[in-house]
């Protein structure tokens, strides 16, 4: 509070010294008090880029280690994803590979290949309703004289 009576007392001599100062004197004082405001300003702009600069900088530096960390996470998942498709995938094909077999150890067996043309069933081969056994026709427990008398289904 001791500052502002003695702000003021000195801005009253400074306000009547330019008033009482020849004229001369006064346009010299307003080009120093240009050039100086003018410093000044230009000081707290560079202040305040060099600073807003330094800012930028640091974001940019956080940024990149987000980045590459991020980047090494989702390199680790696609790994993670790539082998596990290539596990399943090799799993289908080995499962593939048993049903190949199997249809191809099937055929061997029965050994009923088409040979020709000739083996192939006619329309006079095909049953007609008359030629269809009916209920009277189905073997009862007194027919069956053995059990290896018993057709096995399939």
């Amino acid at each position: 509070m001791s500052n502002s009576p003695i702000k003021k007392t000195a801005g009253k001599l400074a306000k009547t010294a330019v008033e009482k100062a020849p004229d001369e004197w006064k346009e010299k004082i307003k080009e120093e008090a240009k050039e100086k405001s003018v410093e000044k300003i230009e000081n707290k702009v560079q202040d305040k880029v060099t600073q807003a600069s330094n800012n930028l900088a640091e974001v940019k530096e956080e940024n990149a280690e987000k980045v590459q960390g991020s980047a090494e996470s989702a390199k680790e998942k696609t790994q993670d994803a790539l082998l596990t498709l290539k596990e399943k995938l090799k799993k289908a094909k080995e499962a593939g590979e048993e049903f190949q077999e199997k249809i191809s150890s099937n055929d061997e067996q029965k050994g009923s290949k088409v040979k020709g043309a000739h083996q192939i069933k006619g329309v006079s081969s095909i049953k007609s309703a008359t030629t269809i056994k009916g209920p009277a026709n189905v073997k009862k427990s007194s027919d069956v004289k053995s059990i290896t008398s018993i057709k096995k289904i399939g």
